[in-house]
């Protein structure tokens, strides 16, 4: 097995969603940082690494306790396959200025996991506890005794309570 390499930046917290989303930008920094130095070695490996990356998110939508519903499995499953194809090519010509796609998959899915992290963080910090009374006062222009809408759940929430698990460890 390889040695676990030392990093100049590091995930924030333990939380599977910030580790994800800093292996995500982690790897993103490495494909550019190659390509401007036209260094080869460390292209296919930073290419390598974000395949691996991908991987580890494929294999884990296939898990039945996977708590992501079926739209979010088969979006990711989607760029899955985007990502192996686009590696698959730069591995193949490497084309050092052909790495945005990759990169801003990469990116993208990092902010998009970051911001929903937030979304559900202070979803929470503004929610009464269980039991607690909820006197909420009617919307300008409505009629009391009527509820406000309900917003829409944040996408990935799972419709069944998460499963407890170790938090996923990635070693890039």
């Amino acid at each position: 097995m390889k040695p676990t390499p030392t990093y100049a930046n590091k995930p924030t917290s333990d939380n599977p969603r910030d580790v994800e989303a800093w292996a995500l930008a982690e790897a993103a920094r490495r494909i550019i940082a190659a390509s401007h130095a036209k260094d080869e070695k460390a292209y296919r490996e930073a290419l390598q690494l974000n395949q691996r990356l991908w991987t580890i998110f494929q294999a884990a939508i296939t898990e039945e306790d996977c708590g992501h519903p079926p739209e979010v499995r088969t979006n990711i499953a989607a760029l899955s396959l985007l990502v192996d194809r686009e590696t698959t090519s730069r591995l193949v010509d490497l084309d050092f200025s052909k790495i945005d796609t990759l990169v801003n998959i990469n990116r993208n899915v990092a902010s998009g996991l970051t911001a929903q992290g937030e979304f559900i963080a202070a979803q929470q910090a503004t929610q009464p506890p269980q039991g607690a009374a909820q006197a909420t006062p009617p919307a300008p222009g409505q009629p009391a005794g009527m509820r406000p809408a309900v917003p829409p759940r944040p996408m990935g929430q799972p419709d069944t309570p998460p499963v407890n698990r170790e938090s996923l460890r990635i070693s890039i």
